[in-house]
């Protein structure tokens, strides 16, 4: 481990601290999704965030591009919305009496880009997204082009306005390690917001990481050890889900990769540096409830995904 690996690994759990505290100072409740998106984040994967209406979804991610210094663009996804708007486009200037091709960057060279209300671009536009998300570059016209690191694709939808959306196509939802459920605040939440959006100032949040900090500590995540018990334990988990009464296509390795990566950002984000048994169990909803198709005589009767992922680890006694 070089020097500069190991300075950040010391400081990470002060790091982490800080990190959380500076976005409980804006977002009242929510530990569960303010946990998972970290998580996503420290494990290098994009993330799916999904809630009713007026439950803060766009304001957490803006808070978190916020409180780690990482430059932040917002994509506000409309039917209208053309894969350039995403990507970039390429323009010609008039020089010296010439012609010159020059490319414009669009709003995905950024570190965290907000795709908000993703599901109501078209299927043209999402698909713009694909290979930024897996390749981490963009190909425009006949050059390519690479992303700066880190990059997330943090992305929001609601379930409960489906008329004039384009729900996101199974090879797409794949590519985001977690889909993040983000619940109504209990009373006394919803009355400390209303103590802090009504009475105080909004609160402001200020920068608690580098850039070059999150690298490194994405690169610590990876080192973290696994048992090769929990290892296979994982496997029988995503094996499962392919064979499950209800569940008409199962996971793919993805899920397997995504379930280990997110367990070890889970157990280095808690101060430890081995996966528990606890993580594998806690993390498995986020990563597969949007990597199982079900059936549909299982939706006729009212099964939800999170339900069948339950089954699955109850049975595997995790």
């Amino acid at each position: 481990m070089s020097e500069d690996l190991r300075s950040v690994y010391s400081r990470a759990p002060e790091i982490f601290q800080r990190l959380r505290k500076e976005i409980d100072k804006v977002i009242v409740g929510q530990d569960r999704a303010i946990e998972q998106l970290l998580v996503s984040i420290i494990a290098g994967g994009h993330a799916l965030l999904e809630s009713n209406p007026g439950l803060a979804k766009t304001l957490l991610v803006k808070t978190t591009a916020s409180c780690m210094g990482l430059d932040f663009s917002r994509i506000q996804c409309t039917p209208d919305l053309m894969p350039a708007d995403i990507t970039g486009t390429t323009i010609i200037d008039e020089i010296g009496g010439g012609k010159k091709f020059r490319f414009e960057p669009g709003p995905v060279f950024s570190n965290i880009v907000l795709a908000d209300e993703i599901n109501r671009a078209s299927p043209k536009t999402q698909s713009a997204l694909l290979e930024a998300m897996q390749e981490k570059q963009v190909t425009v016209g006949n050059k390519t082009y690479a992303l700066d690191r880190p990059f997330f694709i943090l992305a929001t939808q609601n379930p409960i306005e489906m008329e004039g959306t384009f729900p996101l196509p199974e090879a797409q939802l794949d590519r985001f390690l977690l889909k993040i459920f983000m619940e109504y605040p209990t009373m006394d939440e919803e009355l400390e917001i209303l103590e802090r959006y009504t009475i105080r100032a909004e609160p402001k949040v200020s920068p608690q990481v580098s850039k070059e900090e999150v690298i490194a500590l994405q690169k610590l995540c990876r080192d973290i050890p696994i048992a090769d018990d929990l290892k296979r334990a994982v496997v029988n988990l995503v094996l499962a889900t392919r064979n499950w009464d209800g569940v008409q296509y199962g996971a793919s390795p993805r899920a397997s990769i995504g379930l280990i990566l997110s367990a070890k950002a889970r157990a280095f984000l808690q101060g430890r540096n081995y996966v528990s048994k606890e993580d594998l169990h806690v993390m498995a909803y986020p990563v597969l409830r949007h990597r199982i198709i079900l059936g549909f005589e299982a939706e006729r009767k009212g099964l939800t995904r999170d339900q069948v992922v339950g089954d699955i680890l109850k049975s595997l006694s995790l």
